[in-house]
């Protein structure tokens, strides 16, 4: 199983890796000095990569300071260090799925419409079944029409059970709902689906606090993890998503969607260096079990086409 999705990571950054990796490495010719027009040739490579100018920054300026300091040189392996230093970004403060230990550990899931909110969801549940766990979803989308039949359809697919009520009926309602039914039937995980939403929509926004309490009251801790789903083919406008999500809500963690539809890939280093939230799974293809958790060195290897022969 690992193998076949580290295969499917690679090919999914097929057009990341042409635009970034594959940039890095034809500035590391033989010979080539780390000189300032290395360095700001690099620098260039790493932000139309949408690595991000924190991640960039940071990145260069190692370089420098180990130059500067003779731990590297000129004959060392430049692609090995520079791999390093992006895996190094990426594992800082890295943390797993949060889990609560006397159950059910609730997930509420937000994001804007469009971003494959819905279809992450259904992955998530699809990855707790794949490892064993019992899993229940929550239809709390009652803003937009069909919403709930669109996750039932899902839930179907994937094999979990689904609490949904008529559309316009108070998405708290079904939180609790669900909250009793994963309960009662002793359920390890609750999966919240939100109305996507912009952070312009302040009704929307106060919902979100709505359910957060209605959960809270019922299962202690809850929610355990606020996921927030990134279309990876935004670039830079995922930035401005997560940071005003964040200012709405506590976020805990990215859902990086549609990864394989992009060259913007680099966008993970950004998230993490910019927000400092995690990115803790990656959604690559149209499959339900097109899903992983993210892995920092699973990741920049792949993107440099390596680890998955």
């Amino acid at each position: 199983m690992a193998f076949k999705w580290l295969s499917r990571l690679a090919q999914g950054l097929t057009k990341t890796r042409s635009k970034l990796a594959d940039g890095v490495r034809g500035l590391l010719g033989v010979g080539r000095k780390i000189d300032a027009q290395f360095l700001r040739e690099l620098e260039e490579t790493l932000i139309l990569g949408d690595v991000g100018v924190a991640a960039t920054r940071k990145i260069i300026d190692d370089l420098k300071a180990r130059c500067r300091d003779r731990e590297i040189t000129a004959d060392d392996d430049l692609l090995a260090v520079i791999k390093n230093d992006l895996k190094e970004a990426l594992r800082e403060g890295a943390a797993g799925l949060a889990a609560n230990p006397g159950g059910p550990t609730v997930i509420m899931v937000v994001g804007v419409n469009g971003s494959g909110k819905t279809t992450a969801v259904a992955r998530l549940a699809r990855l707790m079944l794949a490892e064993g766990k019992t899993a229940l979803l929550a239809a709390c989308d009652t803003f937009r029409a069909a919403a709930d039949e669109q996750l039932a359809i899902w839930a179907g697919r994937v094999g979990v059970d689904i609490v949904r009520h008529r559309v316009g009926a108070d998405p708290g309602a079904v939180a609790f709902d669900a909250a009793e039914a994963a309960i009662a039937r002793k359920i390890e995980y609750l999966i919240v689906d939100t109305a996507g939403r912009l952070h312009t929509q302040e009704h929307l926004m106060r919902e979100l606090g709505k359910i957060r309490k209605v959960l809270a009251k019922r299962i202690p801790g809850a929610p355990h993890e606020v996921l927030l789903v990134l279309d990876a083919t935004t670039g830079q406008n995922a930035i401005a998503q997560a940071r005003e999500f964040r200012q709405a809500t506590d976020v805990t963690g990215i859902f990086l969607a549609k990864l394989d539809g992009t060259a913007k890939g680099g966008i993970v280093l950004a998230i993490k260096q910019e927000l400092g939230i995690p990115v803790k799974f990656v959604g690559i293809g149209e499959k339900a079990d097109d899903v992983a958790p993210f892995d920092p060195d699973a990741f920049v290897d792949a993107l440099f086409g390596e680890g998955n022969a």
